[in-house]
């Protein structure tokens, strides 16, 4: 091995000596450069600088403000995005504007027929229950009661001769029923808009979410570059739409469910009272009957 690098020898020590020699000249004067060297120098640079320039495409504007702030994402979504945001947002107000509207109504409706079955119950005179019918305006089962006893007061005026016997209570239960349905219908009014929120909104909100996908996967063909940096804020547009779509449909569903629960138990409450007050009628006819 010796015998190999022997020739090389003298040119290893002409090397390390040239490189000795130029290091103790860059210590002693760091700053020395002559200016046909600092203007090559400068030259390079600026055509380095000047090269990847002309080569790459101007980044995109920085969003102004604090870009990590969902407020900023909104406004600098795309306009397709910011639609379906507005749409959303739309939803979630009209929403909320029924939640608290029938929410309201059927607490009333609640507490007025509690308290009309309390005093109808306590009560002898089907009459003098009726005329405290408007004191609770917003009572189903007092709304039922006042249809079934108008029907009752037409068979009485009819007489005893206007027909058979049973078609007395039928006449009196088809009122009820009647009543009934239009009590219930009027409580359940914007209530199926709750629904349609709920299951329309998601898919809504998806479709900002595709859009905005889109609109990434487009940038990264324009650029030819996959960095976060670049394709970050569309994705990030993107999930703002699901966001609101989401905002917009929990609510709905929450509460489209709850008042479906509160008006059923409702309406069975409403059934009990009309069979109770048709078994009050048919007694009150069997009584008519035996005094005739």
């Amino acid at each position: 091995m010796t015998s190999l690098f022997s020739p090389l020898r003298p040119t290893l020590r002409r090397l390390s000596l040239i490189v000795l020699l130029t290091a103790g000249l860059l210590a002693a004067l760091p700053g020395l450069t002559t200016p046909a060297l600092a203007q090559s120098e400068a030259t390079a640079d600026d055509d380095d600088s000047a090269a990847p320039a002309a080569a790459e495409p101007a980044p995109p504007a920085p969003i102004q403000g604090d870009d990590s702030s969902a407020w900023a994402l909104v406004v600098h979504a795309d306009p397709v995005v910011k639609a379906v945001i507005l749409i959303l947002l739309a939803f979630s107000l009209v929403s909320w504007a029924i939640i608290l509207e029938r929410w309201l109504l059927i607490r009333r409706a609640w507490t007025q027929s509690e308290a009309f079955l309390a005093f109808f119950w306590k009560t002898d005179s089907l009459e003098l229950a009726h005329k405290q019918v408007d004191n609770y305006p917003d009572s189903p089962i007092a709304q039922v009661f006042a249809g079934g006893y108008r029907e009752l007061r037409k068979l009485h005026a009819a007489g005893p001769g206007a027909g058979p016997r049973a078609s007395g209570s039928d006449n009196v239960g088809r009122a009820l029923r009647r009543s009934a349905s239009e009590s219930l219908t009027r409580l359940e009014r914007w209530i199926p808009f709750l629904a349609s929120c709920g299951s329309a909104a998601p898919f809504i909100g998806l479709f900002g979410t595709v859009w905005g996908i889109l609109l990434a996967f487009q940038k990264i063909g324009t650029t030819g570059t996959t960095s976060i940096a670049e394709v970050g804020p569309f994705i990030a547009e993107a999930l703002i739409a699901t966001a609101v779509g989401l905002f917009a449909a929990i609510p709905a569903v929450l509460f489209f469910n709850y008042f479906a629960t509160r008006l059923k138990v409702l309406a069975a409450e409403i059934n009990h009272f009309s069979f109770d007050f048709l078994n009050l009628v048919e007694r009150h006819q069997r009584g008519r009957n035996r005094g005739a």
